[in-house]
This record gives structure tokens, C-alpha cells and sequence, in this order.
């Protein structure tokens, strides 16, 4: 069997927790990056960009999540707050990709956001192909207007997926995936 397919078909999530360092060289993000953008992009309309997360930006970001988790949760024991604080310091990059709607008279909203989720299934294939772990996972993150306008989204844009990318420290068993014949008909 070819190398890729096989890469592929053993690919899985790694919890971010799981993910550590060493994370990808800058040539190797670049390469991650331009494995994304090559996606299906009807009328080459872009709708997606990429924001790095790495080294104390992590940190940064974490702030910001601990804050907006405690203010909406007063009561929060420490705990909690630091899971929050946290979230983006356990892998050594998160790729947040970042999802608009161009307007367009022939190219529907549905095609630019699955493009998109496009750039985030890149991402995953990618960080595998590489050799290193990785996850894509929202949470209440990606929708909260605090967290959303720390990372400089404008309002019309959405996060489709941070990608956690790193190297894993554990590997997950692979879950059961769906059966052929259940899935697929033949017209």
C-alpha cells in the first residue's frame, strides 16, 4: 500500500493534552499551511485565514479564556479556571482557522464554509503526514464574542476549528469507525 493512503488510513485524533513538544519547525508550519490552502475554493474567494498560536500567545489566550470563564461562572472553584487557562498551553502550536462568507452571486455560503472545514481536514492530514499528533476541536471558545475579539476576528467571521498540532505523547486507540455497508449506496 502507498505510504500516504496508509498515513491516512491510521489517522486519528490526539487529545491536546496528550500533544507536547517538539511541536513543527517553522518550515514544516509553512508546509502545513500551504497543504490547507490547497483546497476546493469555488471562485478562488479565500474565505478562510489562518491565526498561529504558539510559544506565549498560548499563554496569553488562556488568559483571556480564564477570564471570560469566570466571569460567566463566578462561583467557579480554581480548578476549573485553570483547565480554562490551560486549554491552548498543552500543544505547542494551535492553528485557529478562521472561516468568512464572501458575498457572491454564484458561489453559495454552504460551499465557502465547507471550504473551510476543508482547510481544517488539510490541517489534520498534514500534521499526520508530518508525523506529529493533532486534533481539531471549537468549545465554547470559538464562539464567545470576548475570546473572538482577543484573536481579532472581525464580526463577520467565525473560527471553524483551532487545530492542535504536536507531538503525542500517548497514542489514542482507535475508535470504531462506521461500517461501508451501512453508509453507502450505489445510484
Amino acid at each position: 500500500m502507498n505510504e500516504s493512503l496508509s498515513r491516512l488510513l491510521q489517522r486519528r485524533s490526539v487529545p491536546s493534552r496528550w500533544l507536547g513538544e517538539p511541536g513543527p519547525s517553522e518550515p514544516e508550519i509553512e508546509n502545513l499551511l500551504k497543504v490547507a490552502s490547497r483546497v476546493p475554493d469555488h471562485g478562488k474567494l479565500v474565505p478562510w485565514r489562518f491565526i498561529l498560536i504558539q510559544g506565549e500567545a498560548r499563554h496569553r489566550l488562556g488568559a483571556v479564556l480564564a477570564a471570560a470563564f469566570q466571569a460567566d461562572n463566578p462561583e467557579a472553584e480554581e480548578d476549573k479556571i485553570a483547565t480554562e487557562r490551560e486549554r491552548f498551553a498543552q500543544a505547542p502550536l494551535a492553528i485557529a482557522v478562521v472561516s468568512r462568507v464572501v458575498p457572491h452571486v454564484k458561489i453559495p455560503d454552504w460551499e465557502q464554509l465547507l471550504s473551510a472545514g476543508a482547510v481544517c481536514m488539510n490541517l489534520l492530514n498534514a500534521a499526520t503526514a508530518l508525523g506529529y499528533g493533532a486534533s481539531w476541536l471549537t468549545g465554547w471558545a470559538a464562539f464567545d464574542r470576548r475570546v473572538l475579539d482577543a484573536l481579532g476576528l472581525k464580526p463577520d467571521e467565525r473560527i471553524a476549528g483551532f487545530i492542535h498540532i504536536g507531538t503525542a505523547k500517548e497514542t489514542p486507540t482507535d475508535r470504531d469507525r462506521p461500517n461501508l455497508n451501512d453508509i453507502v449506496t450505489r445510484f
